[in-house]
């Protein structure tokens, strides 16, 4: 679905009526009214919730199996401010998860970390699905070989850094696993980072990071504890509302836990927005291991390489 086609699906979906049953599991097609009823009817089973059209302020907790949570029409299941456990619309500990067409929208707790989605267990796959103006779009890792895929899905109006005492970010995740990060769009940054990760292996490829709009933002990508893996094939924008704008891609600014020897940062494209000041690195290392920063395009004002 195109980003046009999607943003008319959110101003059309309608409000959902009280005696109407829009979560169906489909592998037995009975219908529930209440997404956490649905989800607990899985168990610790598998099964997939198809999710009918409309704004729900609703949220469920998975506590165990496979279950995938899928729009009948991708961008027309909206979900918006209500969270479960002061945390998410989602909050994510089952074996694994996988989260298809949805839109999350709107969410604001007290800690600075209302999210879309909180992946606290399991393996995760989101697909076409957007996060929208809240504080921080999905958060969350355990410290097992997890693995995180998010492909095709938007992040815009995200992150703080003046609501809480720690920051938040459009993506924030941590695990000993692997995090991929391919083929989706980050804009309009509210604070913080647009991407966070604390895990030793990613892959950040075929993305758009669009700063242009972006205000107290930080860093497009942040490898706090370094990290091995690729990031290649995206384009970047460094805006002018920076609250941090010295680096674009930063590596181990915070400790060495990862090796980063070998870290491939090749085939991007990075510019700066009109009326961006600063000479930003596009990699600043901290690591001081030998990362493997290739070809990539620049545009004027912007240094390829700064080593801290």
């Amino acid at each position: 679905m195109t980003r046009a086609i999607l943003v008319l699906a959110l101003l059309a979906a309608p409000a959902v009526a009280a005696d109407t049953k829009p979560f169906t599991i489909a592998e037995t097609g009975q219908g529930f009214a209440d997404l956490q009823d649905a989800v607990s009817s899985v168990r610790m089973g598998t099964g997939t919730i198809l999710i009918a059209p409309g704004v729900y302020r609703q949220c469920a907790v998975q506590q165990g199996g496979r279950i995938t949570f899928k729009a009948v029409e991708p961008g027309t299941a909206i979900f918006e401010k209500t969270t479960c456990e002061d945390k998410a619309a989602l909050v994510l500990r089952g074996h694994g998860s996988a989260v298809d067409g949805l839109v999350f929208r709107g969410y604001s707790v007290s800690d600075g970390n209302g999210a879309g989605i909180r992946a606290e267990t399991g393996d995760l796959t989101v697909t076409n699905s957007m996060f929208l103006d809240s504080q921080e779009g999905i958060l969350g890792g355990e410290p097992t070989g997890q693995r995180i895929t998010i492909d095709r899905s938007t992040f815009s109006g995200l992150g703080q850094c003046d609501e809480a005492v720690n920051c938040s970010h459009s993506i924030y995740l941590g695990n000993k696993g692997h995090v991929t990060i391919t083929r989706s769009r980050f804009e309009r940054g509210t604070g913080g980072h647009y991407v966070k990760l604390r895990v030793p292996d990613v892959t950040i490829t075929d993305n758009s990071f669009d700063d242009t709009a972006g205000t107290k933002t930080n860093y497009m990508i942040d490898l706090p504890e370094g990290a091995r893996g690729l990031i290649a094939r995206n384009t970047f924008v460094q805006g002018k509302g920076k609250e941090n704008g010295s680096g674009l891609i930063v590596v181990a600014a915070e400790a060495k836990t990862y090796p980063s020897a070998g870290l491939r940062v090749e085939d991007n494209d990075a510019r700066m927005a009109p009326g961006a000041t600063g000479n930003p690195a596009f990699v600043a290392d901290l690591s001081h291991e030998r990362l493997a920063v290739g070809a990539n395009r620049l545009g004027a004002g912007m240094r390829m390489f700064e080593v801290r």
